[in-house]
């Protein structure tokens, strides 16, 4: 079974997986999906991740995470994972061998993602059904401006459903919906950039890149996205959260080098870190409730 026949004939994988035709050995994933290294007769790898449960899985799922990986491949900026296969209840993509956070590779990282967020989108949103996590992520196209879809598609939706299941309190839904009435006052509007849209350390994969018989180098991977016209600062935002990306100094400062951001950006970092930060409570319940607290603060 060689990379080839499953290229041509992506929908024999779940039978070769059941009877054990292909080797497969367990990997780190996630809370959401299993995750195992498979490996071929020809000595090629994939990565596959499969719906963990016990609920079923939400339909477009898969499909959805491999347009997204498709269309930030295409950009031509920070390398993709290939999709190799994407079925309802299964994703199967190239294997990235793992690699140290250098300097040198966060700086290459940083003048890529800009070139990445450069190919733009026709319009806010995507021309597929969203996820962030096993949340819906709204992703009705709009041409904007960008403040008003930001606040109707990606504050005030888990807003709702951390308030529903209790993650925030009162005070904190208050202060949420503040932020959103004011979102013109912001400022920052700019035209759709094509981001990751889920861009926190954890799906930033530190690789080696360069293909059979050069030199393979060390280089930032970009994986399980969240991808949509949106802002750049938001992806820029994310890096920063839950303890940061590795030389985060030298990836923002690269980015710019590349591609200058708008004058008040650091001010709007909260503002883009809301988003994140209300998927988690909408997930995770309140133990993220003072990280939106403080953001919600940090904008009144």
């Amino acid at each position: 079974m060689d990379l080839a026949y499953i290229r041509a004939h992506p929908q024999h994988l779940p039978t070769f997986l059941t009877h054990q035709r292909i080797r497969e050995t367990p990997v780190a994933g996630g809370s959401i999906c299993t995750a195992s290294r498979l490996t071929l007769d020809d000595g090629n790898s994939l990565f596959a991740k499969a719906w963990r449960g016990p609920e079923p899985v939400p339909a477009g799922f898969f499909e959805a995470e491999a347009a997204g990986l498709r269309w930030l491949r295409a950009a031509g900026g920070v390398p993709v994972p290939e999709v190799v296969a994407a079925l309802p209840n299964l994703l199967a993509l190239e294997w990235i061998d793992p690699g140290e956070p250098s300097l040198a590779a966060a700086e290459r990282f940083g003048r890529e993602l800009a070139a990445t967020h450069r190919a733009g989108a026709k319009a806010f949103g995507a021309e597929w059904p969203g996820f962030i996590g096993s949340l819906p992520a709204g992703n009705d196209s709009d041409r904007g401006p960008w403040p008003r879809w930001f606040a109707a598609h990606r504050l005030a939706p888990y807003l709702r459903m951390s308030a529903d299941r209790g993650a925030l309190d009162g005070a904190d839904v208050a202060a949420v919906e503040r932020v959103i009435a004011r979102i013109d006052a912001y400022g920052g509007a700019e035209p759709p950039a094509r981001i990751h849209g889920d861009l926190w350390p954890g799906n930033v994969l530190w690789g080696t890149g360069g293909r059979a018989g050069r030199r393979q180098s060390e280089r930032a991977w970009l994986v399980d996205p969240a991808a949509h016209g949106g802002h750049r600062e938001t992806d820029l935002a994310q890096l920063a959260l839950f303890g940061g990306a590795p030389h985060l100094e030298r990836i923002l400062a690269a980015y710019e080098e590349a591609w200058p951001l708008a004058d008040g950006w650091q001010d709007r970092v909260p503002l883009h870190q809301l988003h994140l930060l209300l998927v988690h409570t909408a997930l995770f319940g309140a133990t993220y409730r003072s990280a939106v607290r403080a953001a919600a603060r940090a904008l009144l």
